[in-house]
């Protein structure tokens, strides 16, 4: 998500040097999810989905994530152990770090057949399936373990989907969870009306959000934020602590919010065309093979989004104080708000329920019977 040729960022090297010696994944190139866009030329022709005269079949990856992150990393090890199993008959060739455009890019080359798989956020997968969209609806997940609850009791549905419009999931995965980076404190509410907020160009989640916010923001591409930044034409942008470093926008912001705008999904998707054209076998493996490592993807952006969030606090930035009792119902009906206005435009105001539903009976539950306010 970022500019060409872009140098390495200062300090996604630390984060990375600072996990485990036994890493989950190979030290090799490979791709992660919300990221730099590092501009560069694409595929001008459709390349054969499957082999001939015994050629191996190459599917052609692409997402925003850039070299060296968690993603690249996972895609990484799913590659070698995906040559292996197949006899070196299947692999990858991946275009990171934005190289193939933005994600209605990616999504757009995927449908001419000059793609076949890409690792998507939320807003490309809209793109495909707005429905998956409910997803990522504002202040919907409390933490971590909603989210996987959700995707357990939803994941089939949703995948469906993706299928009825023509791609396989390989696996879900994550940005993690969005906060909000500024040059002021934004604690209530209020605080955000100060701010000079960015929202991606065409994300109509975001856009809700920062209307019931009664926010105007100013729209722009991915790839134009940081110089926006730099000009001052925004002074606040959304972000997981992940990604704000790997895109270096924390370098031009002084603050970072306590409380989550809210969760960021995302998901691994290659082709039917591709994977029909693969033999049974093949299929198998590509597929049993993308859930696993896209799970243990899960887990180590989930432990470096963590450790993304204490160094930016060691570099300087700012973690507002958490909101009151009072400010945090505020933010919660700013959710409820903003979800309610996509109902009928991305996912349906059934499935809106259903899932707000099942999350009340799993508070209400995990709090001991009591009922939740």
């Amino acid at each position: 998500m970022i500019y060409s040729n872009a140098p390495a960022y200062r300090l996604w090297p630390a984060i990375v040097r600072n996990l485990p010696s036994k890493t989950l994944f190979p030290r090799a190139s490979a791709c992660p999810l919300l990221a730099v866009l590092i501009f560069g030329g694409f595929l001008l022709h459709a390349p054969r989905a499957h082999a001939q005269n015994g050629a191996a079949t190459v599917i052609k990856f692409a997402t925003l994530a850039p070299e060296g992150s968690a993603w690249m990393k996972a895609m990484a090890g799913f590659n070698e152990e995906l040559r292996e199993k197949t006899g070196g008959k299947v692999r990858f060739k991946f275009y990171p770090g934005g190289v193939s455009g933005d994600e209605k890019d990616v999504v757009r080359k995927i449908r001419l057949g000059q793609l076949q798989a890409a690792g998507l956020t939320g807003v490309g997968l809209g793109e495909i399936a707005p429905e998956l969209r409910i997803l990522d609806a504002p202040f919907l997940f409390r933490d971590e373990t909603e989210a996987d609850a959700a995707l357990k009791a939803y994941g089939g549905e949703l995948s469906a989907i993706l299928e009825s419009r023509g791609l396989a999931l390989l696996g879900w995965t994550e940005v993690g969870f969005v906060y909000l980076f500024t040059n002021t404190p934004v604690r209530a509410p209020a605080d955000l009306r100060d701010v000079k907020m960015w929202v991606w160009e065409g994300d109509p989640i975001a856009q809700a959000a920062f209307s019931a916010f009664g926010v105007h923001p100013i729209p722009l591409s991915i790839t134009d934020v940081m110089t926006s930044l730099q000009t001052g034409l925004i002074n606040g942008v959304y972000s997981s602590p992940m990604a704000a470093i790997a895109l270096q926008w924390f370098t031009k912001t002084k603050h970072v919010s306590s409380v989550a705008l809210a969760y960021a999904a995302g998901a691994v998707v290659v082709s039917k065309k591709t994977t029909e054209k693969l033999s049974a076998q093949e299929r198998k493996i590509l597929m049993e093979l993308g859930r696993r490592h896209m799970a243990r993807l899960t887990e180590l952006g989930r432990r470096e989004n963590r450790q993304a969030l204490a160094t930016l606090r060691k570099e300087g930035l700012t973690q507002t104080e958490p909101p009151t009792a009072e400010e945090l119902k505020a933010y919660e009906a700013i959710g409820a708000k903003a979800r309610r206005s996509l109902a009928g435009r991305l996912y349906s105001e059934k499935l809106l329920d259903r899932v707000e539903r099942f999350l009340a009976q799993s508070r209400q539950k995990a709090s001991g019977g009591k009922k939740q306010k």
